[in-house]
């Protein structure tokens, strides 16, 4: 769980820098870092997203897990978290989209769902210690343009990934090796998503990314369901 831990104080960390130098940076500067950012979270999404070796089964996981996010309201809750936050601590402009995007960007990441049951599992906390760099990194650069929001996602994605790690020894059992890469190919087409807002391509509205959490997780069912449905018809 070491690594549960180091990843949450690198997010804060991170984040405290970049809103320490943020009033220092030129705005045209902040700028060309944000679309920095977002170019790199496409390539590292595309880079997951080409692994997946079904891709009926994408779309599938894809369509019903946004249904049930959006019936659930998940990026609403978000987005009502980050908003209070913001009143509570008094966070200036881009505090709750800082918050949001943040989130998101540390939590459904294939990393955060294999460094998390490795963790779990064997104590091996090493994916997640590579994690906490690249978030730390990541922070810097998301707080220095939107400021102390970014740190306080350090809250919901410890809980995420420490809930997945505690769970693991219950989950793994039925995660075989094809399931947690597809569950990391969907999970890589909503990182896409959160590329696509970061870099404003859908203007005003906004990929609701939250809302297409469960697609990430669905594999778990789908896998079983088609081989068992294989085997009938075969």
């Amino acid at each position: 769980m070491i690594g549960v831990y180091v990843n949450f104080f690198a997010v804060v960390l991170g984040g405290l820098v970049g809103t320490f130098i943020r009033n220092g940076v030129p705005e045209k500067l902040k700028n060309a870092i944000s679309t920095g950012i977002a170019l790199c979270v496409l390539v590292i999404g595309i880079a997951g997203a080409v692994t997946v070796q079904d891709q009926l089964m994408m779309v599938i996981c894809i369509v019903i897990g946004t249904v049930i996010g959006e019936l659930i309201g998940i990026e609403k809750g978000i987005e009502k978290l980050g908003d209070f936050a913001q009143k509570k601590f008094s966070g200036g402009s881009g505090f709750a989209e800082g918050f949001v995007s943040a989130t998101l960007l540390f939590s459904i990441g294939s990393m955060a769902v294999v460094g998390s049951l490795d963790a779990g599992l064997t104590g091996d906390g090493s994916t997640l210690l590579a994690k906490s760099a690249l978030d730390g990194v990541s922070a810097i650069m998301f707080a220095s343009s939107f400021g102390a929001g970014v740190m306080l996602s350090a809250v919901p994605m410890t809980l995420y990934q420490g809930a997945i790690a505690l769970l693991a020894v219950w989950v793994r059992p039925y995660l075989s090796d094809e399931v947690i890469m597809e569950m990391k190919a969907v999970g890589s087409v909503l990182i896409i998503a959160l590329g696509f807002n970061l870099l404003g391509v859908m203007g005003d509205k906004k990929i609701r990314v939250a809302n297409m959490l469960p697609s990430m997780f669905l594999p778990i069912a789908y896998i079983p369901i088609y081989d068992w449905i294989m085997k009938l018809i075969g």
